[in-house]
């Protein structure tokens, strides 16, 4: 599906890493952006420098969803695309024991169900409201093609670590939901895809020293650096434009495959 100045997007968590650069990529081709995310001040500025609109939006729930969509399609129309960024990491043994008392603790219950929440129903949230609007639509490819949908999984999907559980059972769901949604959108003309990006330098990497920011970017087969927002950006576009890619989850990883802990 090509891209241009009659393509309306959104992206969730476009106020920052991932999100923002996906934003800013699908602007420089040409598309009327959305940005849903929580953080106003930057979400604004954002949408400002790419001529876009700033929805402040909570993916977990309906009555902001929707008002974002309103929004959204008021300025923009209907959405060819949605990229599915928002969400959140929370580490988190399923016991833990404390040094000093030696009491153990399991995995609390409240930290479990928010990342799922935010992460995977979060996503199957917009995922089923964009395809609704999408259906409606006119095709605009030789293939009946209506629209794309792109979510944002893990490496820790399938290689999830030590305090992971909640992050890799999240991102596993995402896996998991990719190819039965992709089938079940098909009759409709919208294609499904899934990202499964490795360690890439976002700002929850922003206050980590950086011999530790390099010393995680030297354990990356090759290149051997942290992945860069624009290479995930690059991404997305090639799987707007590529009308063969869907129902699948796409490594990008630079061949890591991580260990325990």
């Amino acid at each position: 599906m090509d891209i241009s100045t009659k393509t309306a997007a959104i992206v969730t968590g476009g106020a920052s890493g991932l999100g923002e650069s996906t934003a800013r990529r699908l602007a420089s081709l040409g598309a009327k952006v959305a940005l849903f995310d929580l953080n106003v001040e930057r979400g604004e500025k954002v949408a400002s420098e790419i001529g876009g609109i700033f929805c402040q939006v909570d993916v977990t729930d309906e009555a902001s969803v929707d008002a974002g969509f309103e929004k959204a399609r008021d300025a923009h129309g209907v959405e060819r695309i949605l990229v599915n960024c928002a969400g959140i990491v929370a580490g988190r043994k399923t016991v833990s024991r404390d040094r000093d008392t030696g009491i153990i603790k399991s995995h609390d219950l409240a930290t479990f169900t928010k990342v799922i929440t935010i992460n995977l129903i979060g996503s199957f949230h917009m995922i089923a409201k964009s395809a609704a609007g999408m259906a409606g639509l006119d095709p605009v490819t030789d293939d009946g093609g209506k629209g794309v949908i792109i979510n944002t999984s893990s490496v820790a999907g399938t290689d999830g670590q030590i305090g992971q559980a909640a992050y890799a059972a999240s991102k596993g769901g995402i896996m998991g939901l990719t190819l039965p949604v992709a089938r079940d959108l098909a009759r409709e003309g919208i294609r499904v895809a899934t990202i499964m990006p490795g360690l890439f330098h976002t700002p929850m990497f922003d206050s980590i020293p950086d011999e530790i920011t390099d010393a995680l970017g030297k354990t990356v087969p090759f290149p051997s650096r942290l992945g860069k927002p624009k290479e995930y950006a690059n991404l997305v576009a090639h799987i707007v434009d590529n009308d063969m890619i869907n129902g699948t989850c796409l490594r990008l990883d630079g061949a890591i495959r991580l260990e325990p802990k």
